[in-house]
Parts: C-alpha cells; sequence; structure tokens
C-alpha cells in the first residue's frame, strides 16, 4: 500500500476533478469511522505531499505509454483518456455534438478573456457592433458571468469568464491564455465615461442667483416695474 496508488484509486473512483485539499482529507479520513480497521499511517498526509505524488503519478503515465492521463484542470486533478485516442473513445458518447461558437461570439470570449472584467459598452468599443445578443449566448452556455458593477457613472455591469470557460479550453488559469501579457498591453478602444450631470456640458445653465450687493436701478434692456409710479401733479 503506497501513497501514490492510494491516489491513484482516488482519481479513478472520482466522478468530478480533485483538488489536493480533498484528496489529503479523503486520505486522512480513512478508517476514522470504522474501529475494525487498522491505523491509518497515511493519516498526517500534507497537500504538499500529495502534489508531488500527482506530478510522479503524471510522470509514471507518460513514461508507461498509458492510454489515459493525470490532467490538472481549474477545478483539481482528474484521470482522462489521452487525446491520441479520442476518435475511439468518442463512439461511446454518440451524442450530438454542442453546436459550435459563431466567429462574433468568439471574438467577444477572446475580448473578455483578456480584459476582463470588462463592460458591455468598452467590448462594443472595441468590435464596433451591439453585443447584446452574444452576451447572452455566451452566459447561457456558461463561459461568460456577471462579476460586479464598475466604478463609474451608472454603475454598469461587468462580465469576466468562468472556471467552465477554462475547463473547456484545457487551461488551469487565464495566464495560459496565448500570448496573455501581450494581448494585455495592447491598446484597445474604450468607451467614454458618462458624464456626472453637473459636468455634462449639454445640461441648461442654472438661472443666475442676483447678487443683493449691488444697485436695484434697473439695467439697460431690463423690465420696468409694473406697479403704479405716483403723479406728477
Amino acid at each position: 500500500m503506497t501513497l501514490l496508488r492510494i491516489i491513484e484509486a482516488l482519481l479513478f473512483s472520482a466522478q468530478k476533478p480533485l483538488t489536493t485539499k480533498e484528496l489529503a482529507h479523503a486520505i486522512k479520513g480513512a478508517g476514522a469511522e470504522d474501529e475494525l480497521q487498522q491505523p491509518n499511517e497515511f493519516a498526517k498526509v500534507g497537500e504538499a505531499e500529495v502534489a508531488a505524488v500527482l506530478e510522479q503519478l503524471k510522470l509514471e503515465y507518460v513514461e508507461q505509454g498509458r492510454a489515459f492521463q493525470v490532467l490538472e484542470k481549474a477545478e483539481g486533478w482528474q484521470l482522462a483518456s489521452d487525446q491520441a485516442y479520442a476518435q475511439w473513445v468518442r463512439q461511446l458518447f454518440p451524442a450530438a455534438k454542442p453546436q459550435r461558437l459563431s466567429p462574433p461570439a468568439l471574438e467577444t470570449l477572446a475580448i473578455i478573456a483578456y480584459r476582463q472584467p470588462i463592460t458591455r459598452a468598452d467590448v462594443e468599443a472595441v468590435r464596433g457592433v451591439a453585443v447584446d445578443g452574444v452576451l447572452q449566448s455566451l452566459m447561457e452556455r456558461g463561459l461568460v458571468k456577471i462579476g460586479g458593477r464598475a466604478e463609474v457613472p451608472g454603475r454598469p455591469l461587468l462580465y469576466e469568464t468562468t472556471a467552465f470557460f477554462l475547463e473547456h479550453f484545457g487551461l488551469r488559469d487565464l495566464a495560459e491564455l496565448p500570448n496573455s501579457e501581450e494581448l494585455r498591453r495592447r491598446y484597445l478602444p474604450t468607451a467614454p465615461v458618462p458624464a456626472t450631470a453637473t459636468q455634462d456640458p449639454a445640461a441648461p445653465a442654472e438661472p443666475a442667483v442676483p447678487d443683493t450687493n449691488e444697485s436695484s436701478a434697473p439695467q439697460p434692456g431690463a423690465t420696468e416695474s409694473s406697479e403704479p409710479q405716483p403723479s406728477g401733479g
């Protein structure tokens, strides 16, 4: 019984990716509720040790040329068949292929991925067209979500990618996006920031407040008082 084989069994039995924390918890908790079990010799295993064994297991499968491998995803570690056998494995899953993303959807998704969090107006400033329908489609597919509101007048919604986006494209994190640093530094047009009411040049001017310190004599062009004047006799 080795820690490597225990982790292998856990990954094989799991229905979802497991983090190093979840693996360590499962290993340390073994036999805790069964008094007939022998003492758990791995009760003090830590996450760092689990992570090292995962890398060892990953290397072992590669060296042995196995048909499956250990993959690290955004949600954790998982056993998966090697991509070289995809055309045969695919025969076990004859479900309809998911609809491909349209070019406008891919372009919008790329802008969000590299510049997130980002407002809809800024995405439209880059693309030059409205993206309401495309954004809705990306959210329904679980690739994009609302991440909050921008700290600008109007507090527009901010959009960002999801954990499913990372899983769908086989990324561990956003740093693995192609040319991520270069594209994040590249200038992109942004939407103009809405002016506040006091800064809006189109807003009507407020009426001037009369200065009580100046003479009350009528100025040229001013309207005369309508009160009756005394008779000159």
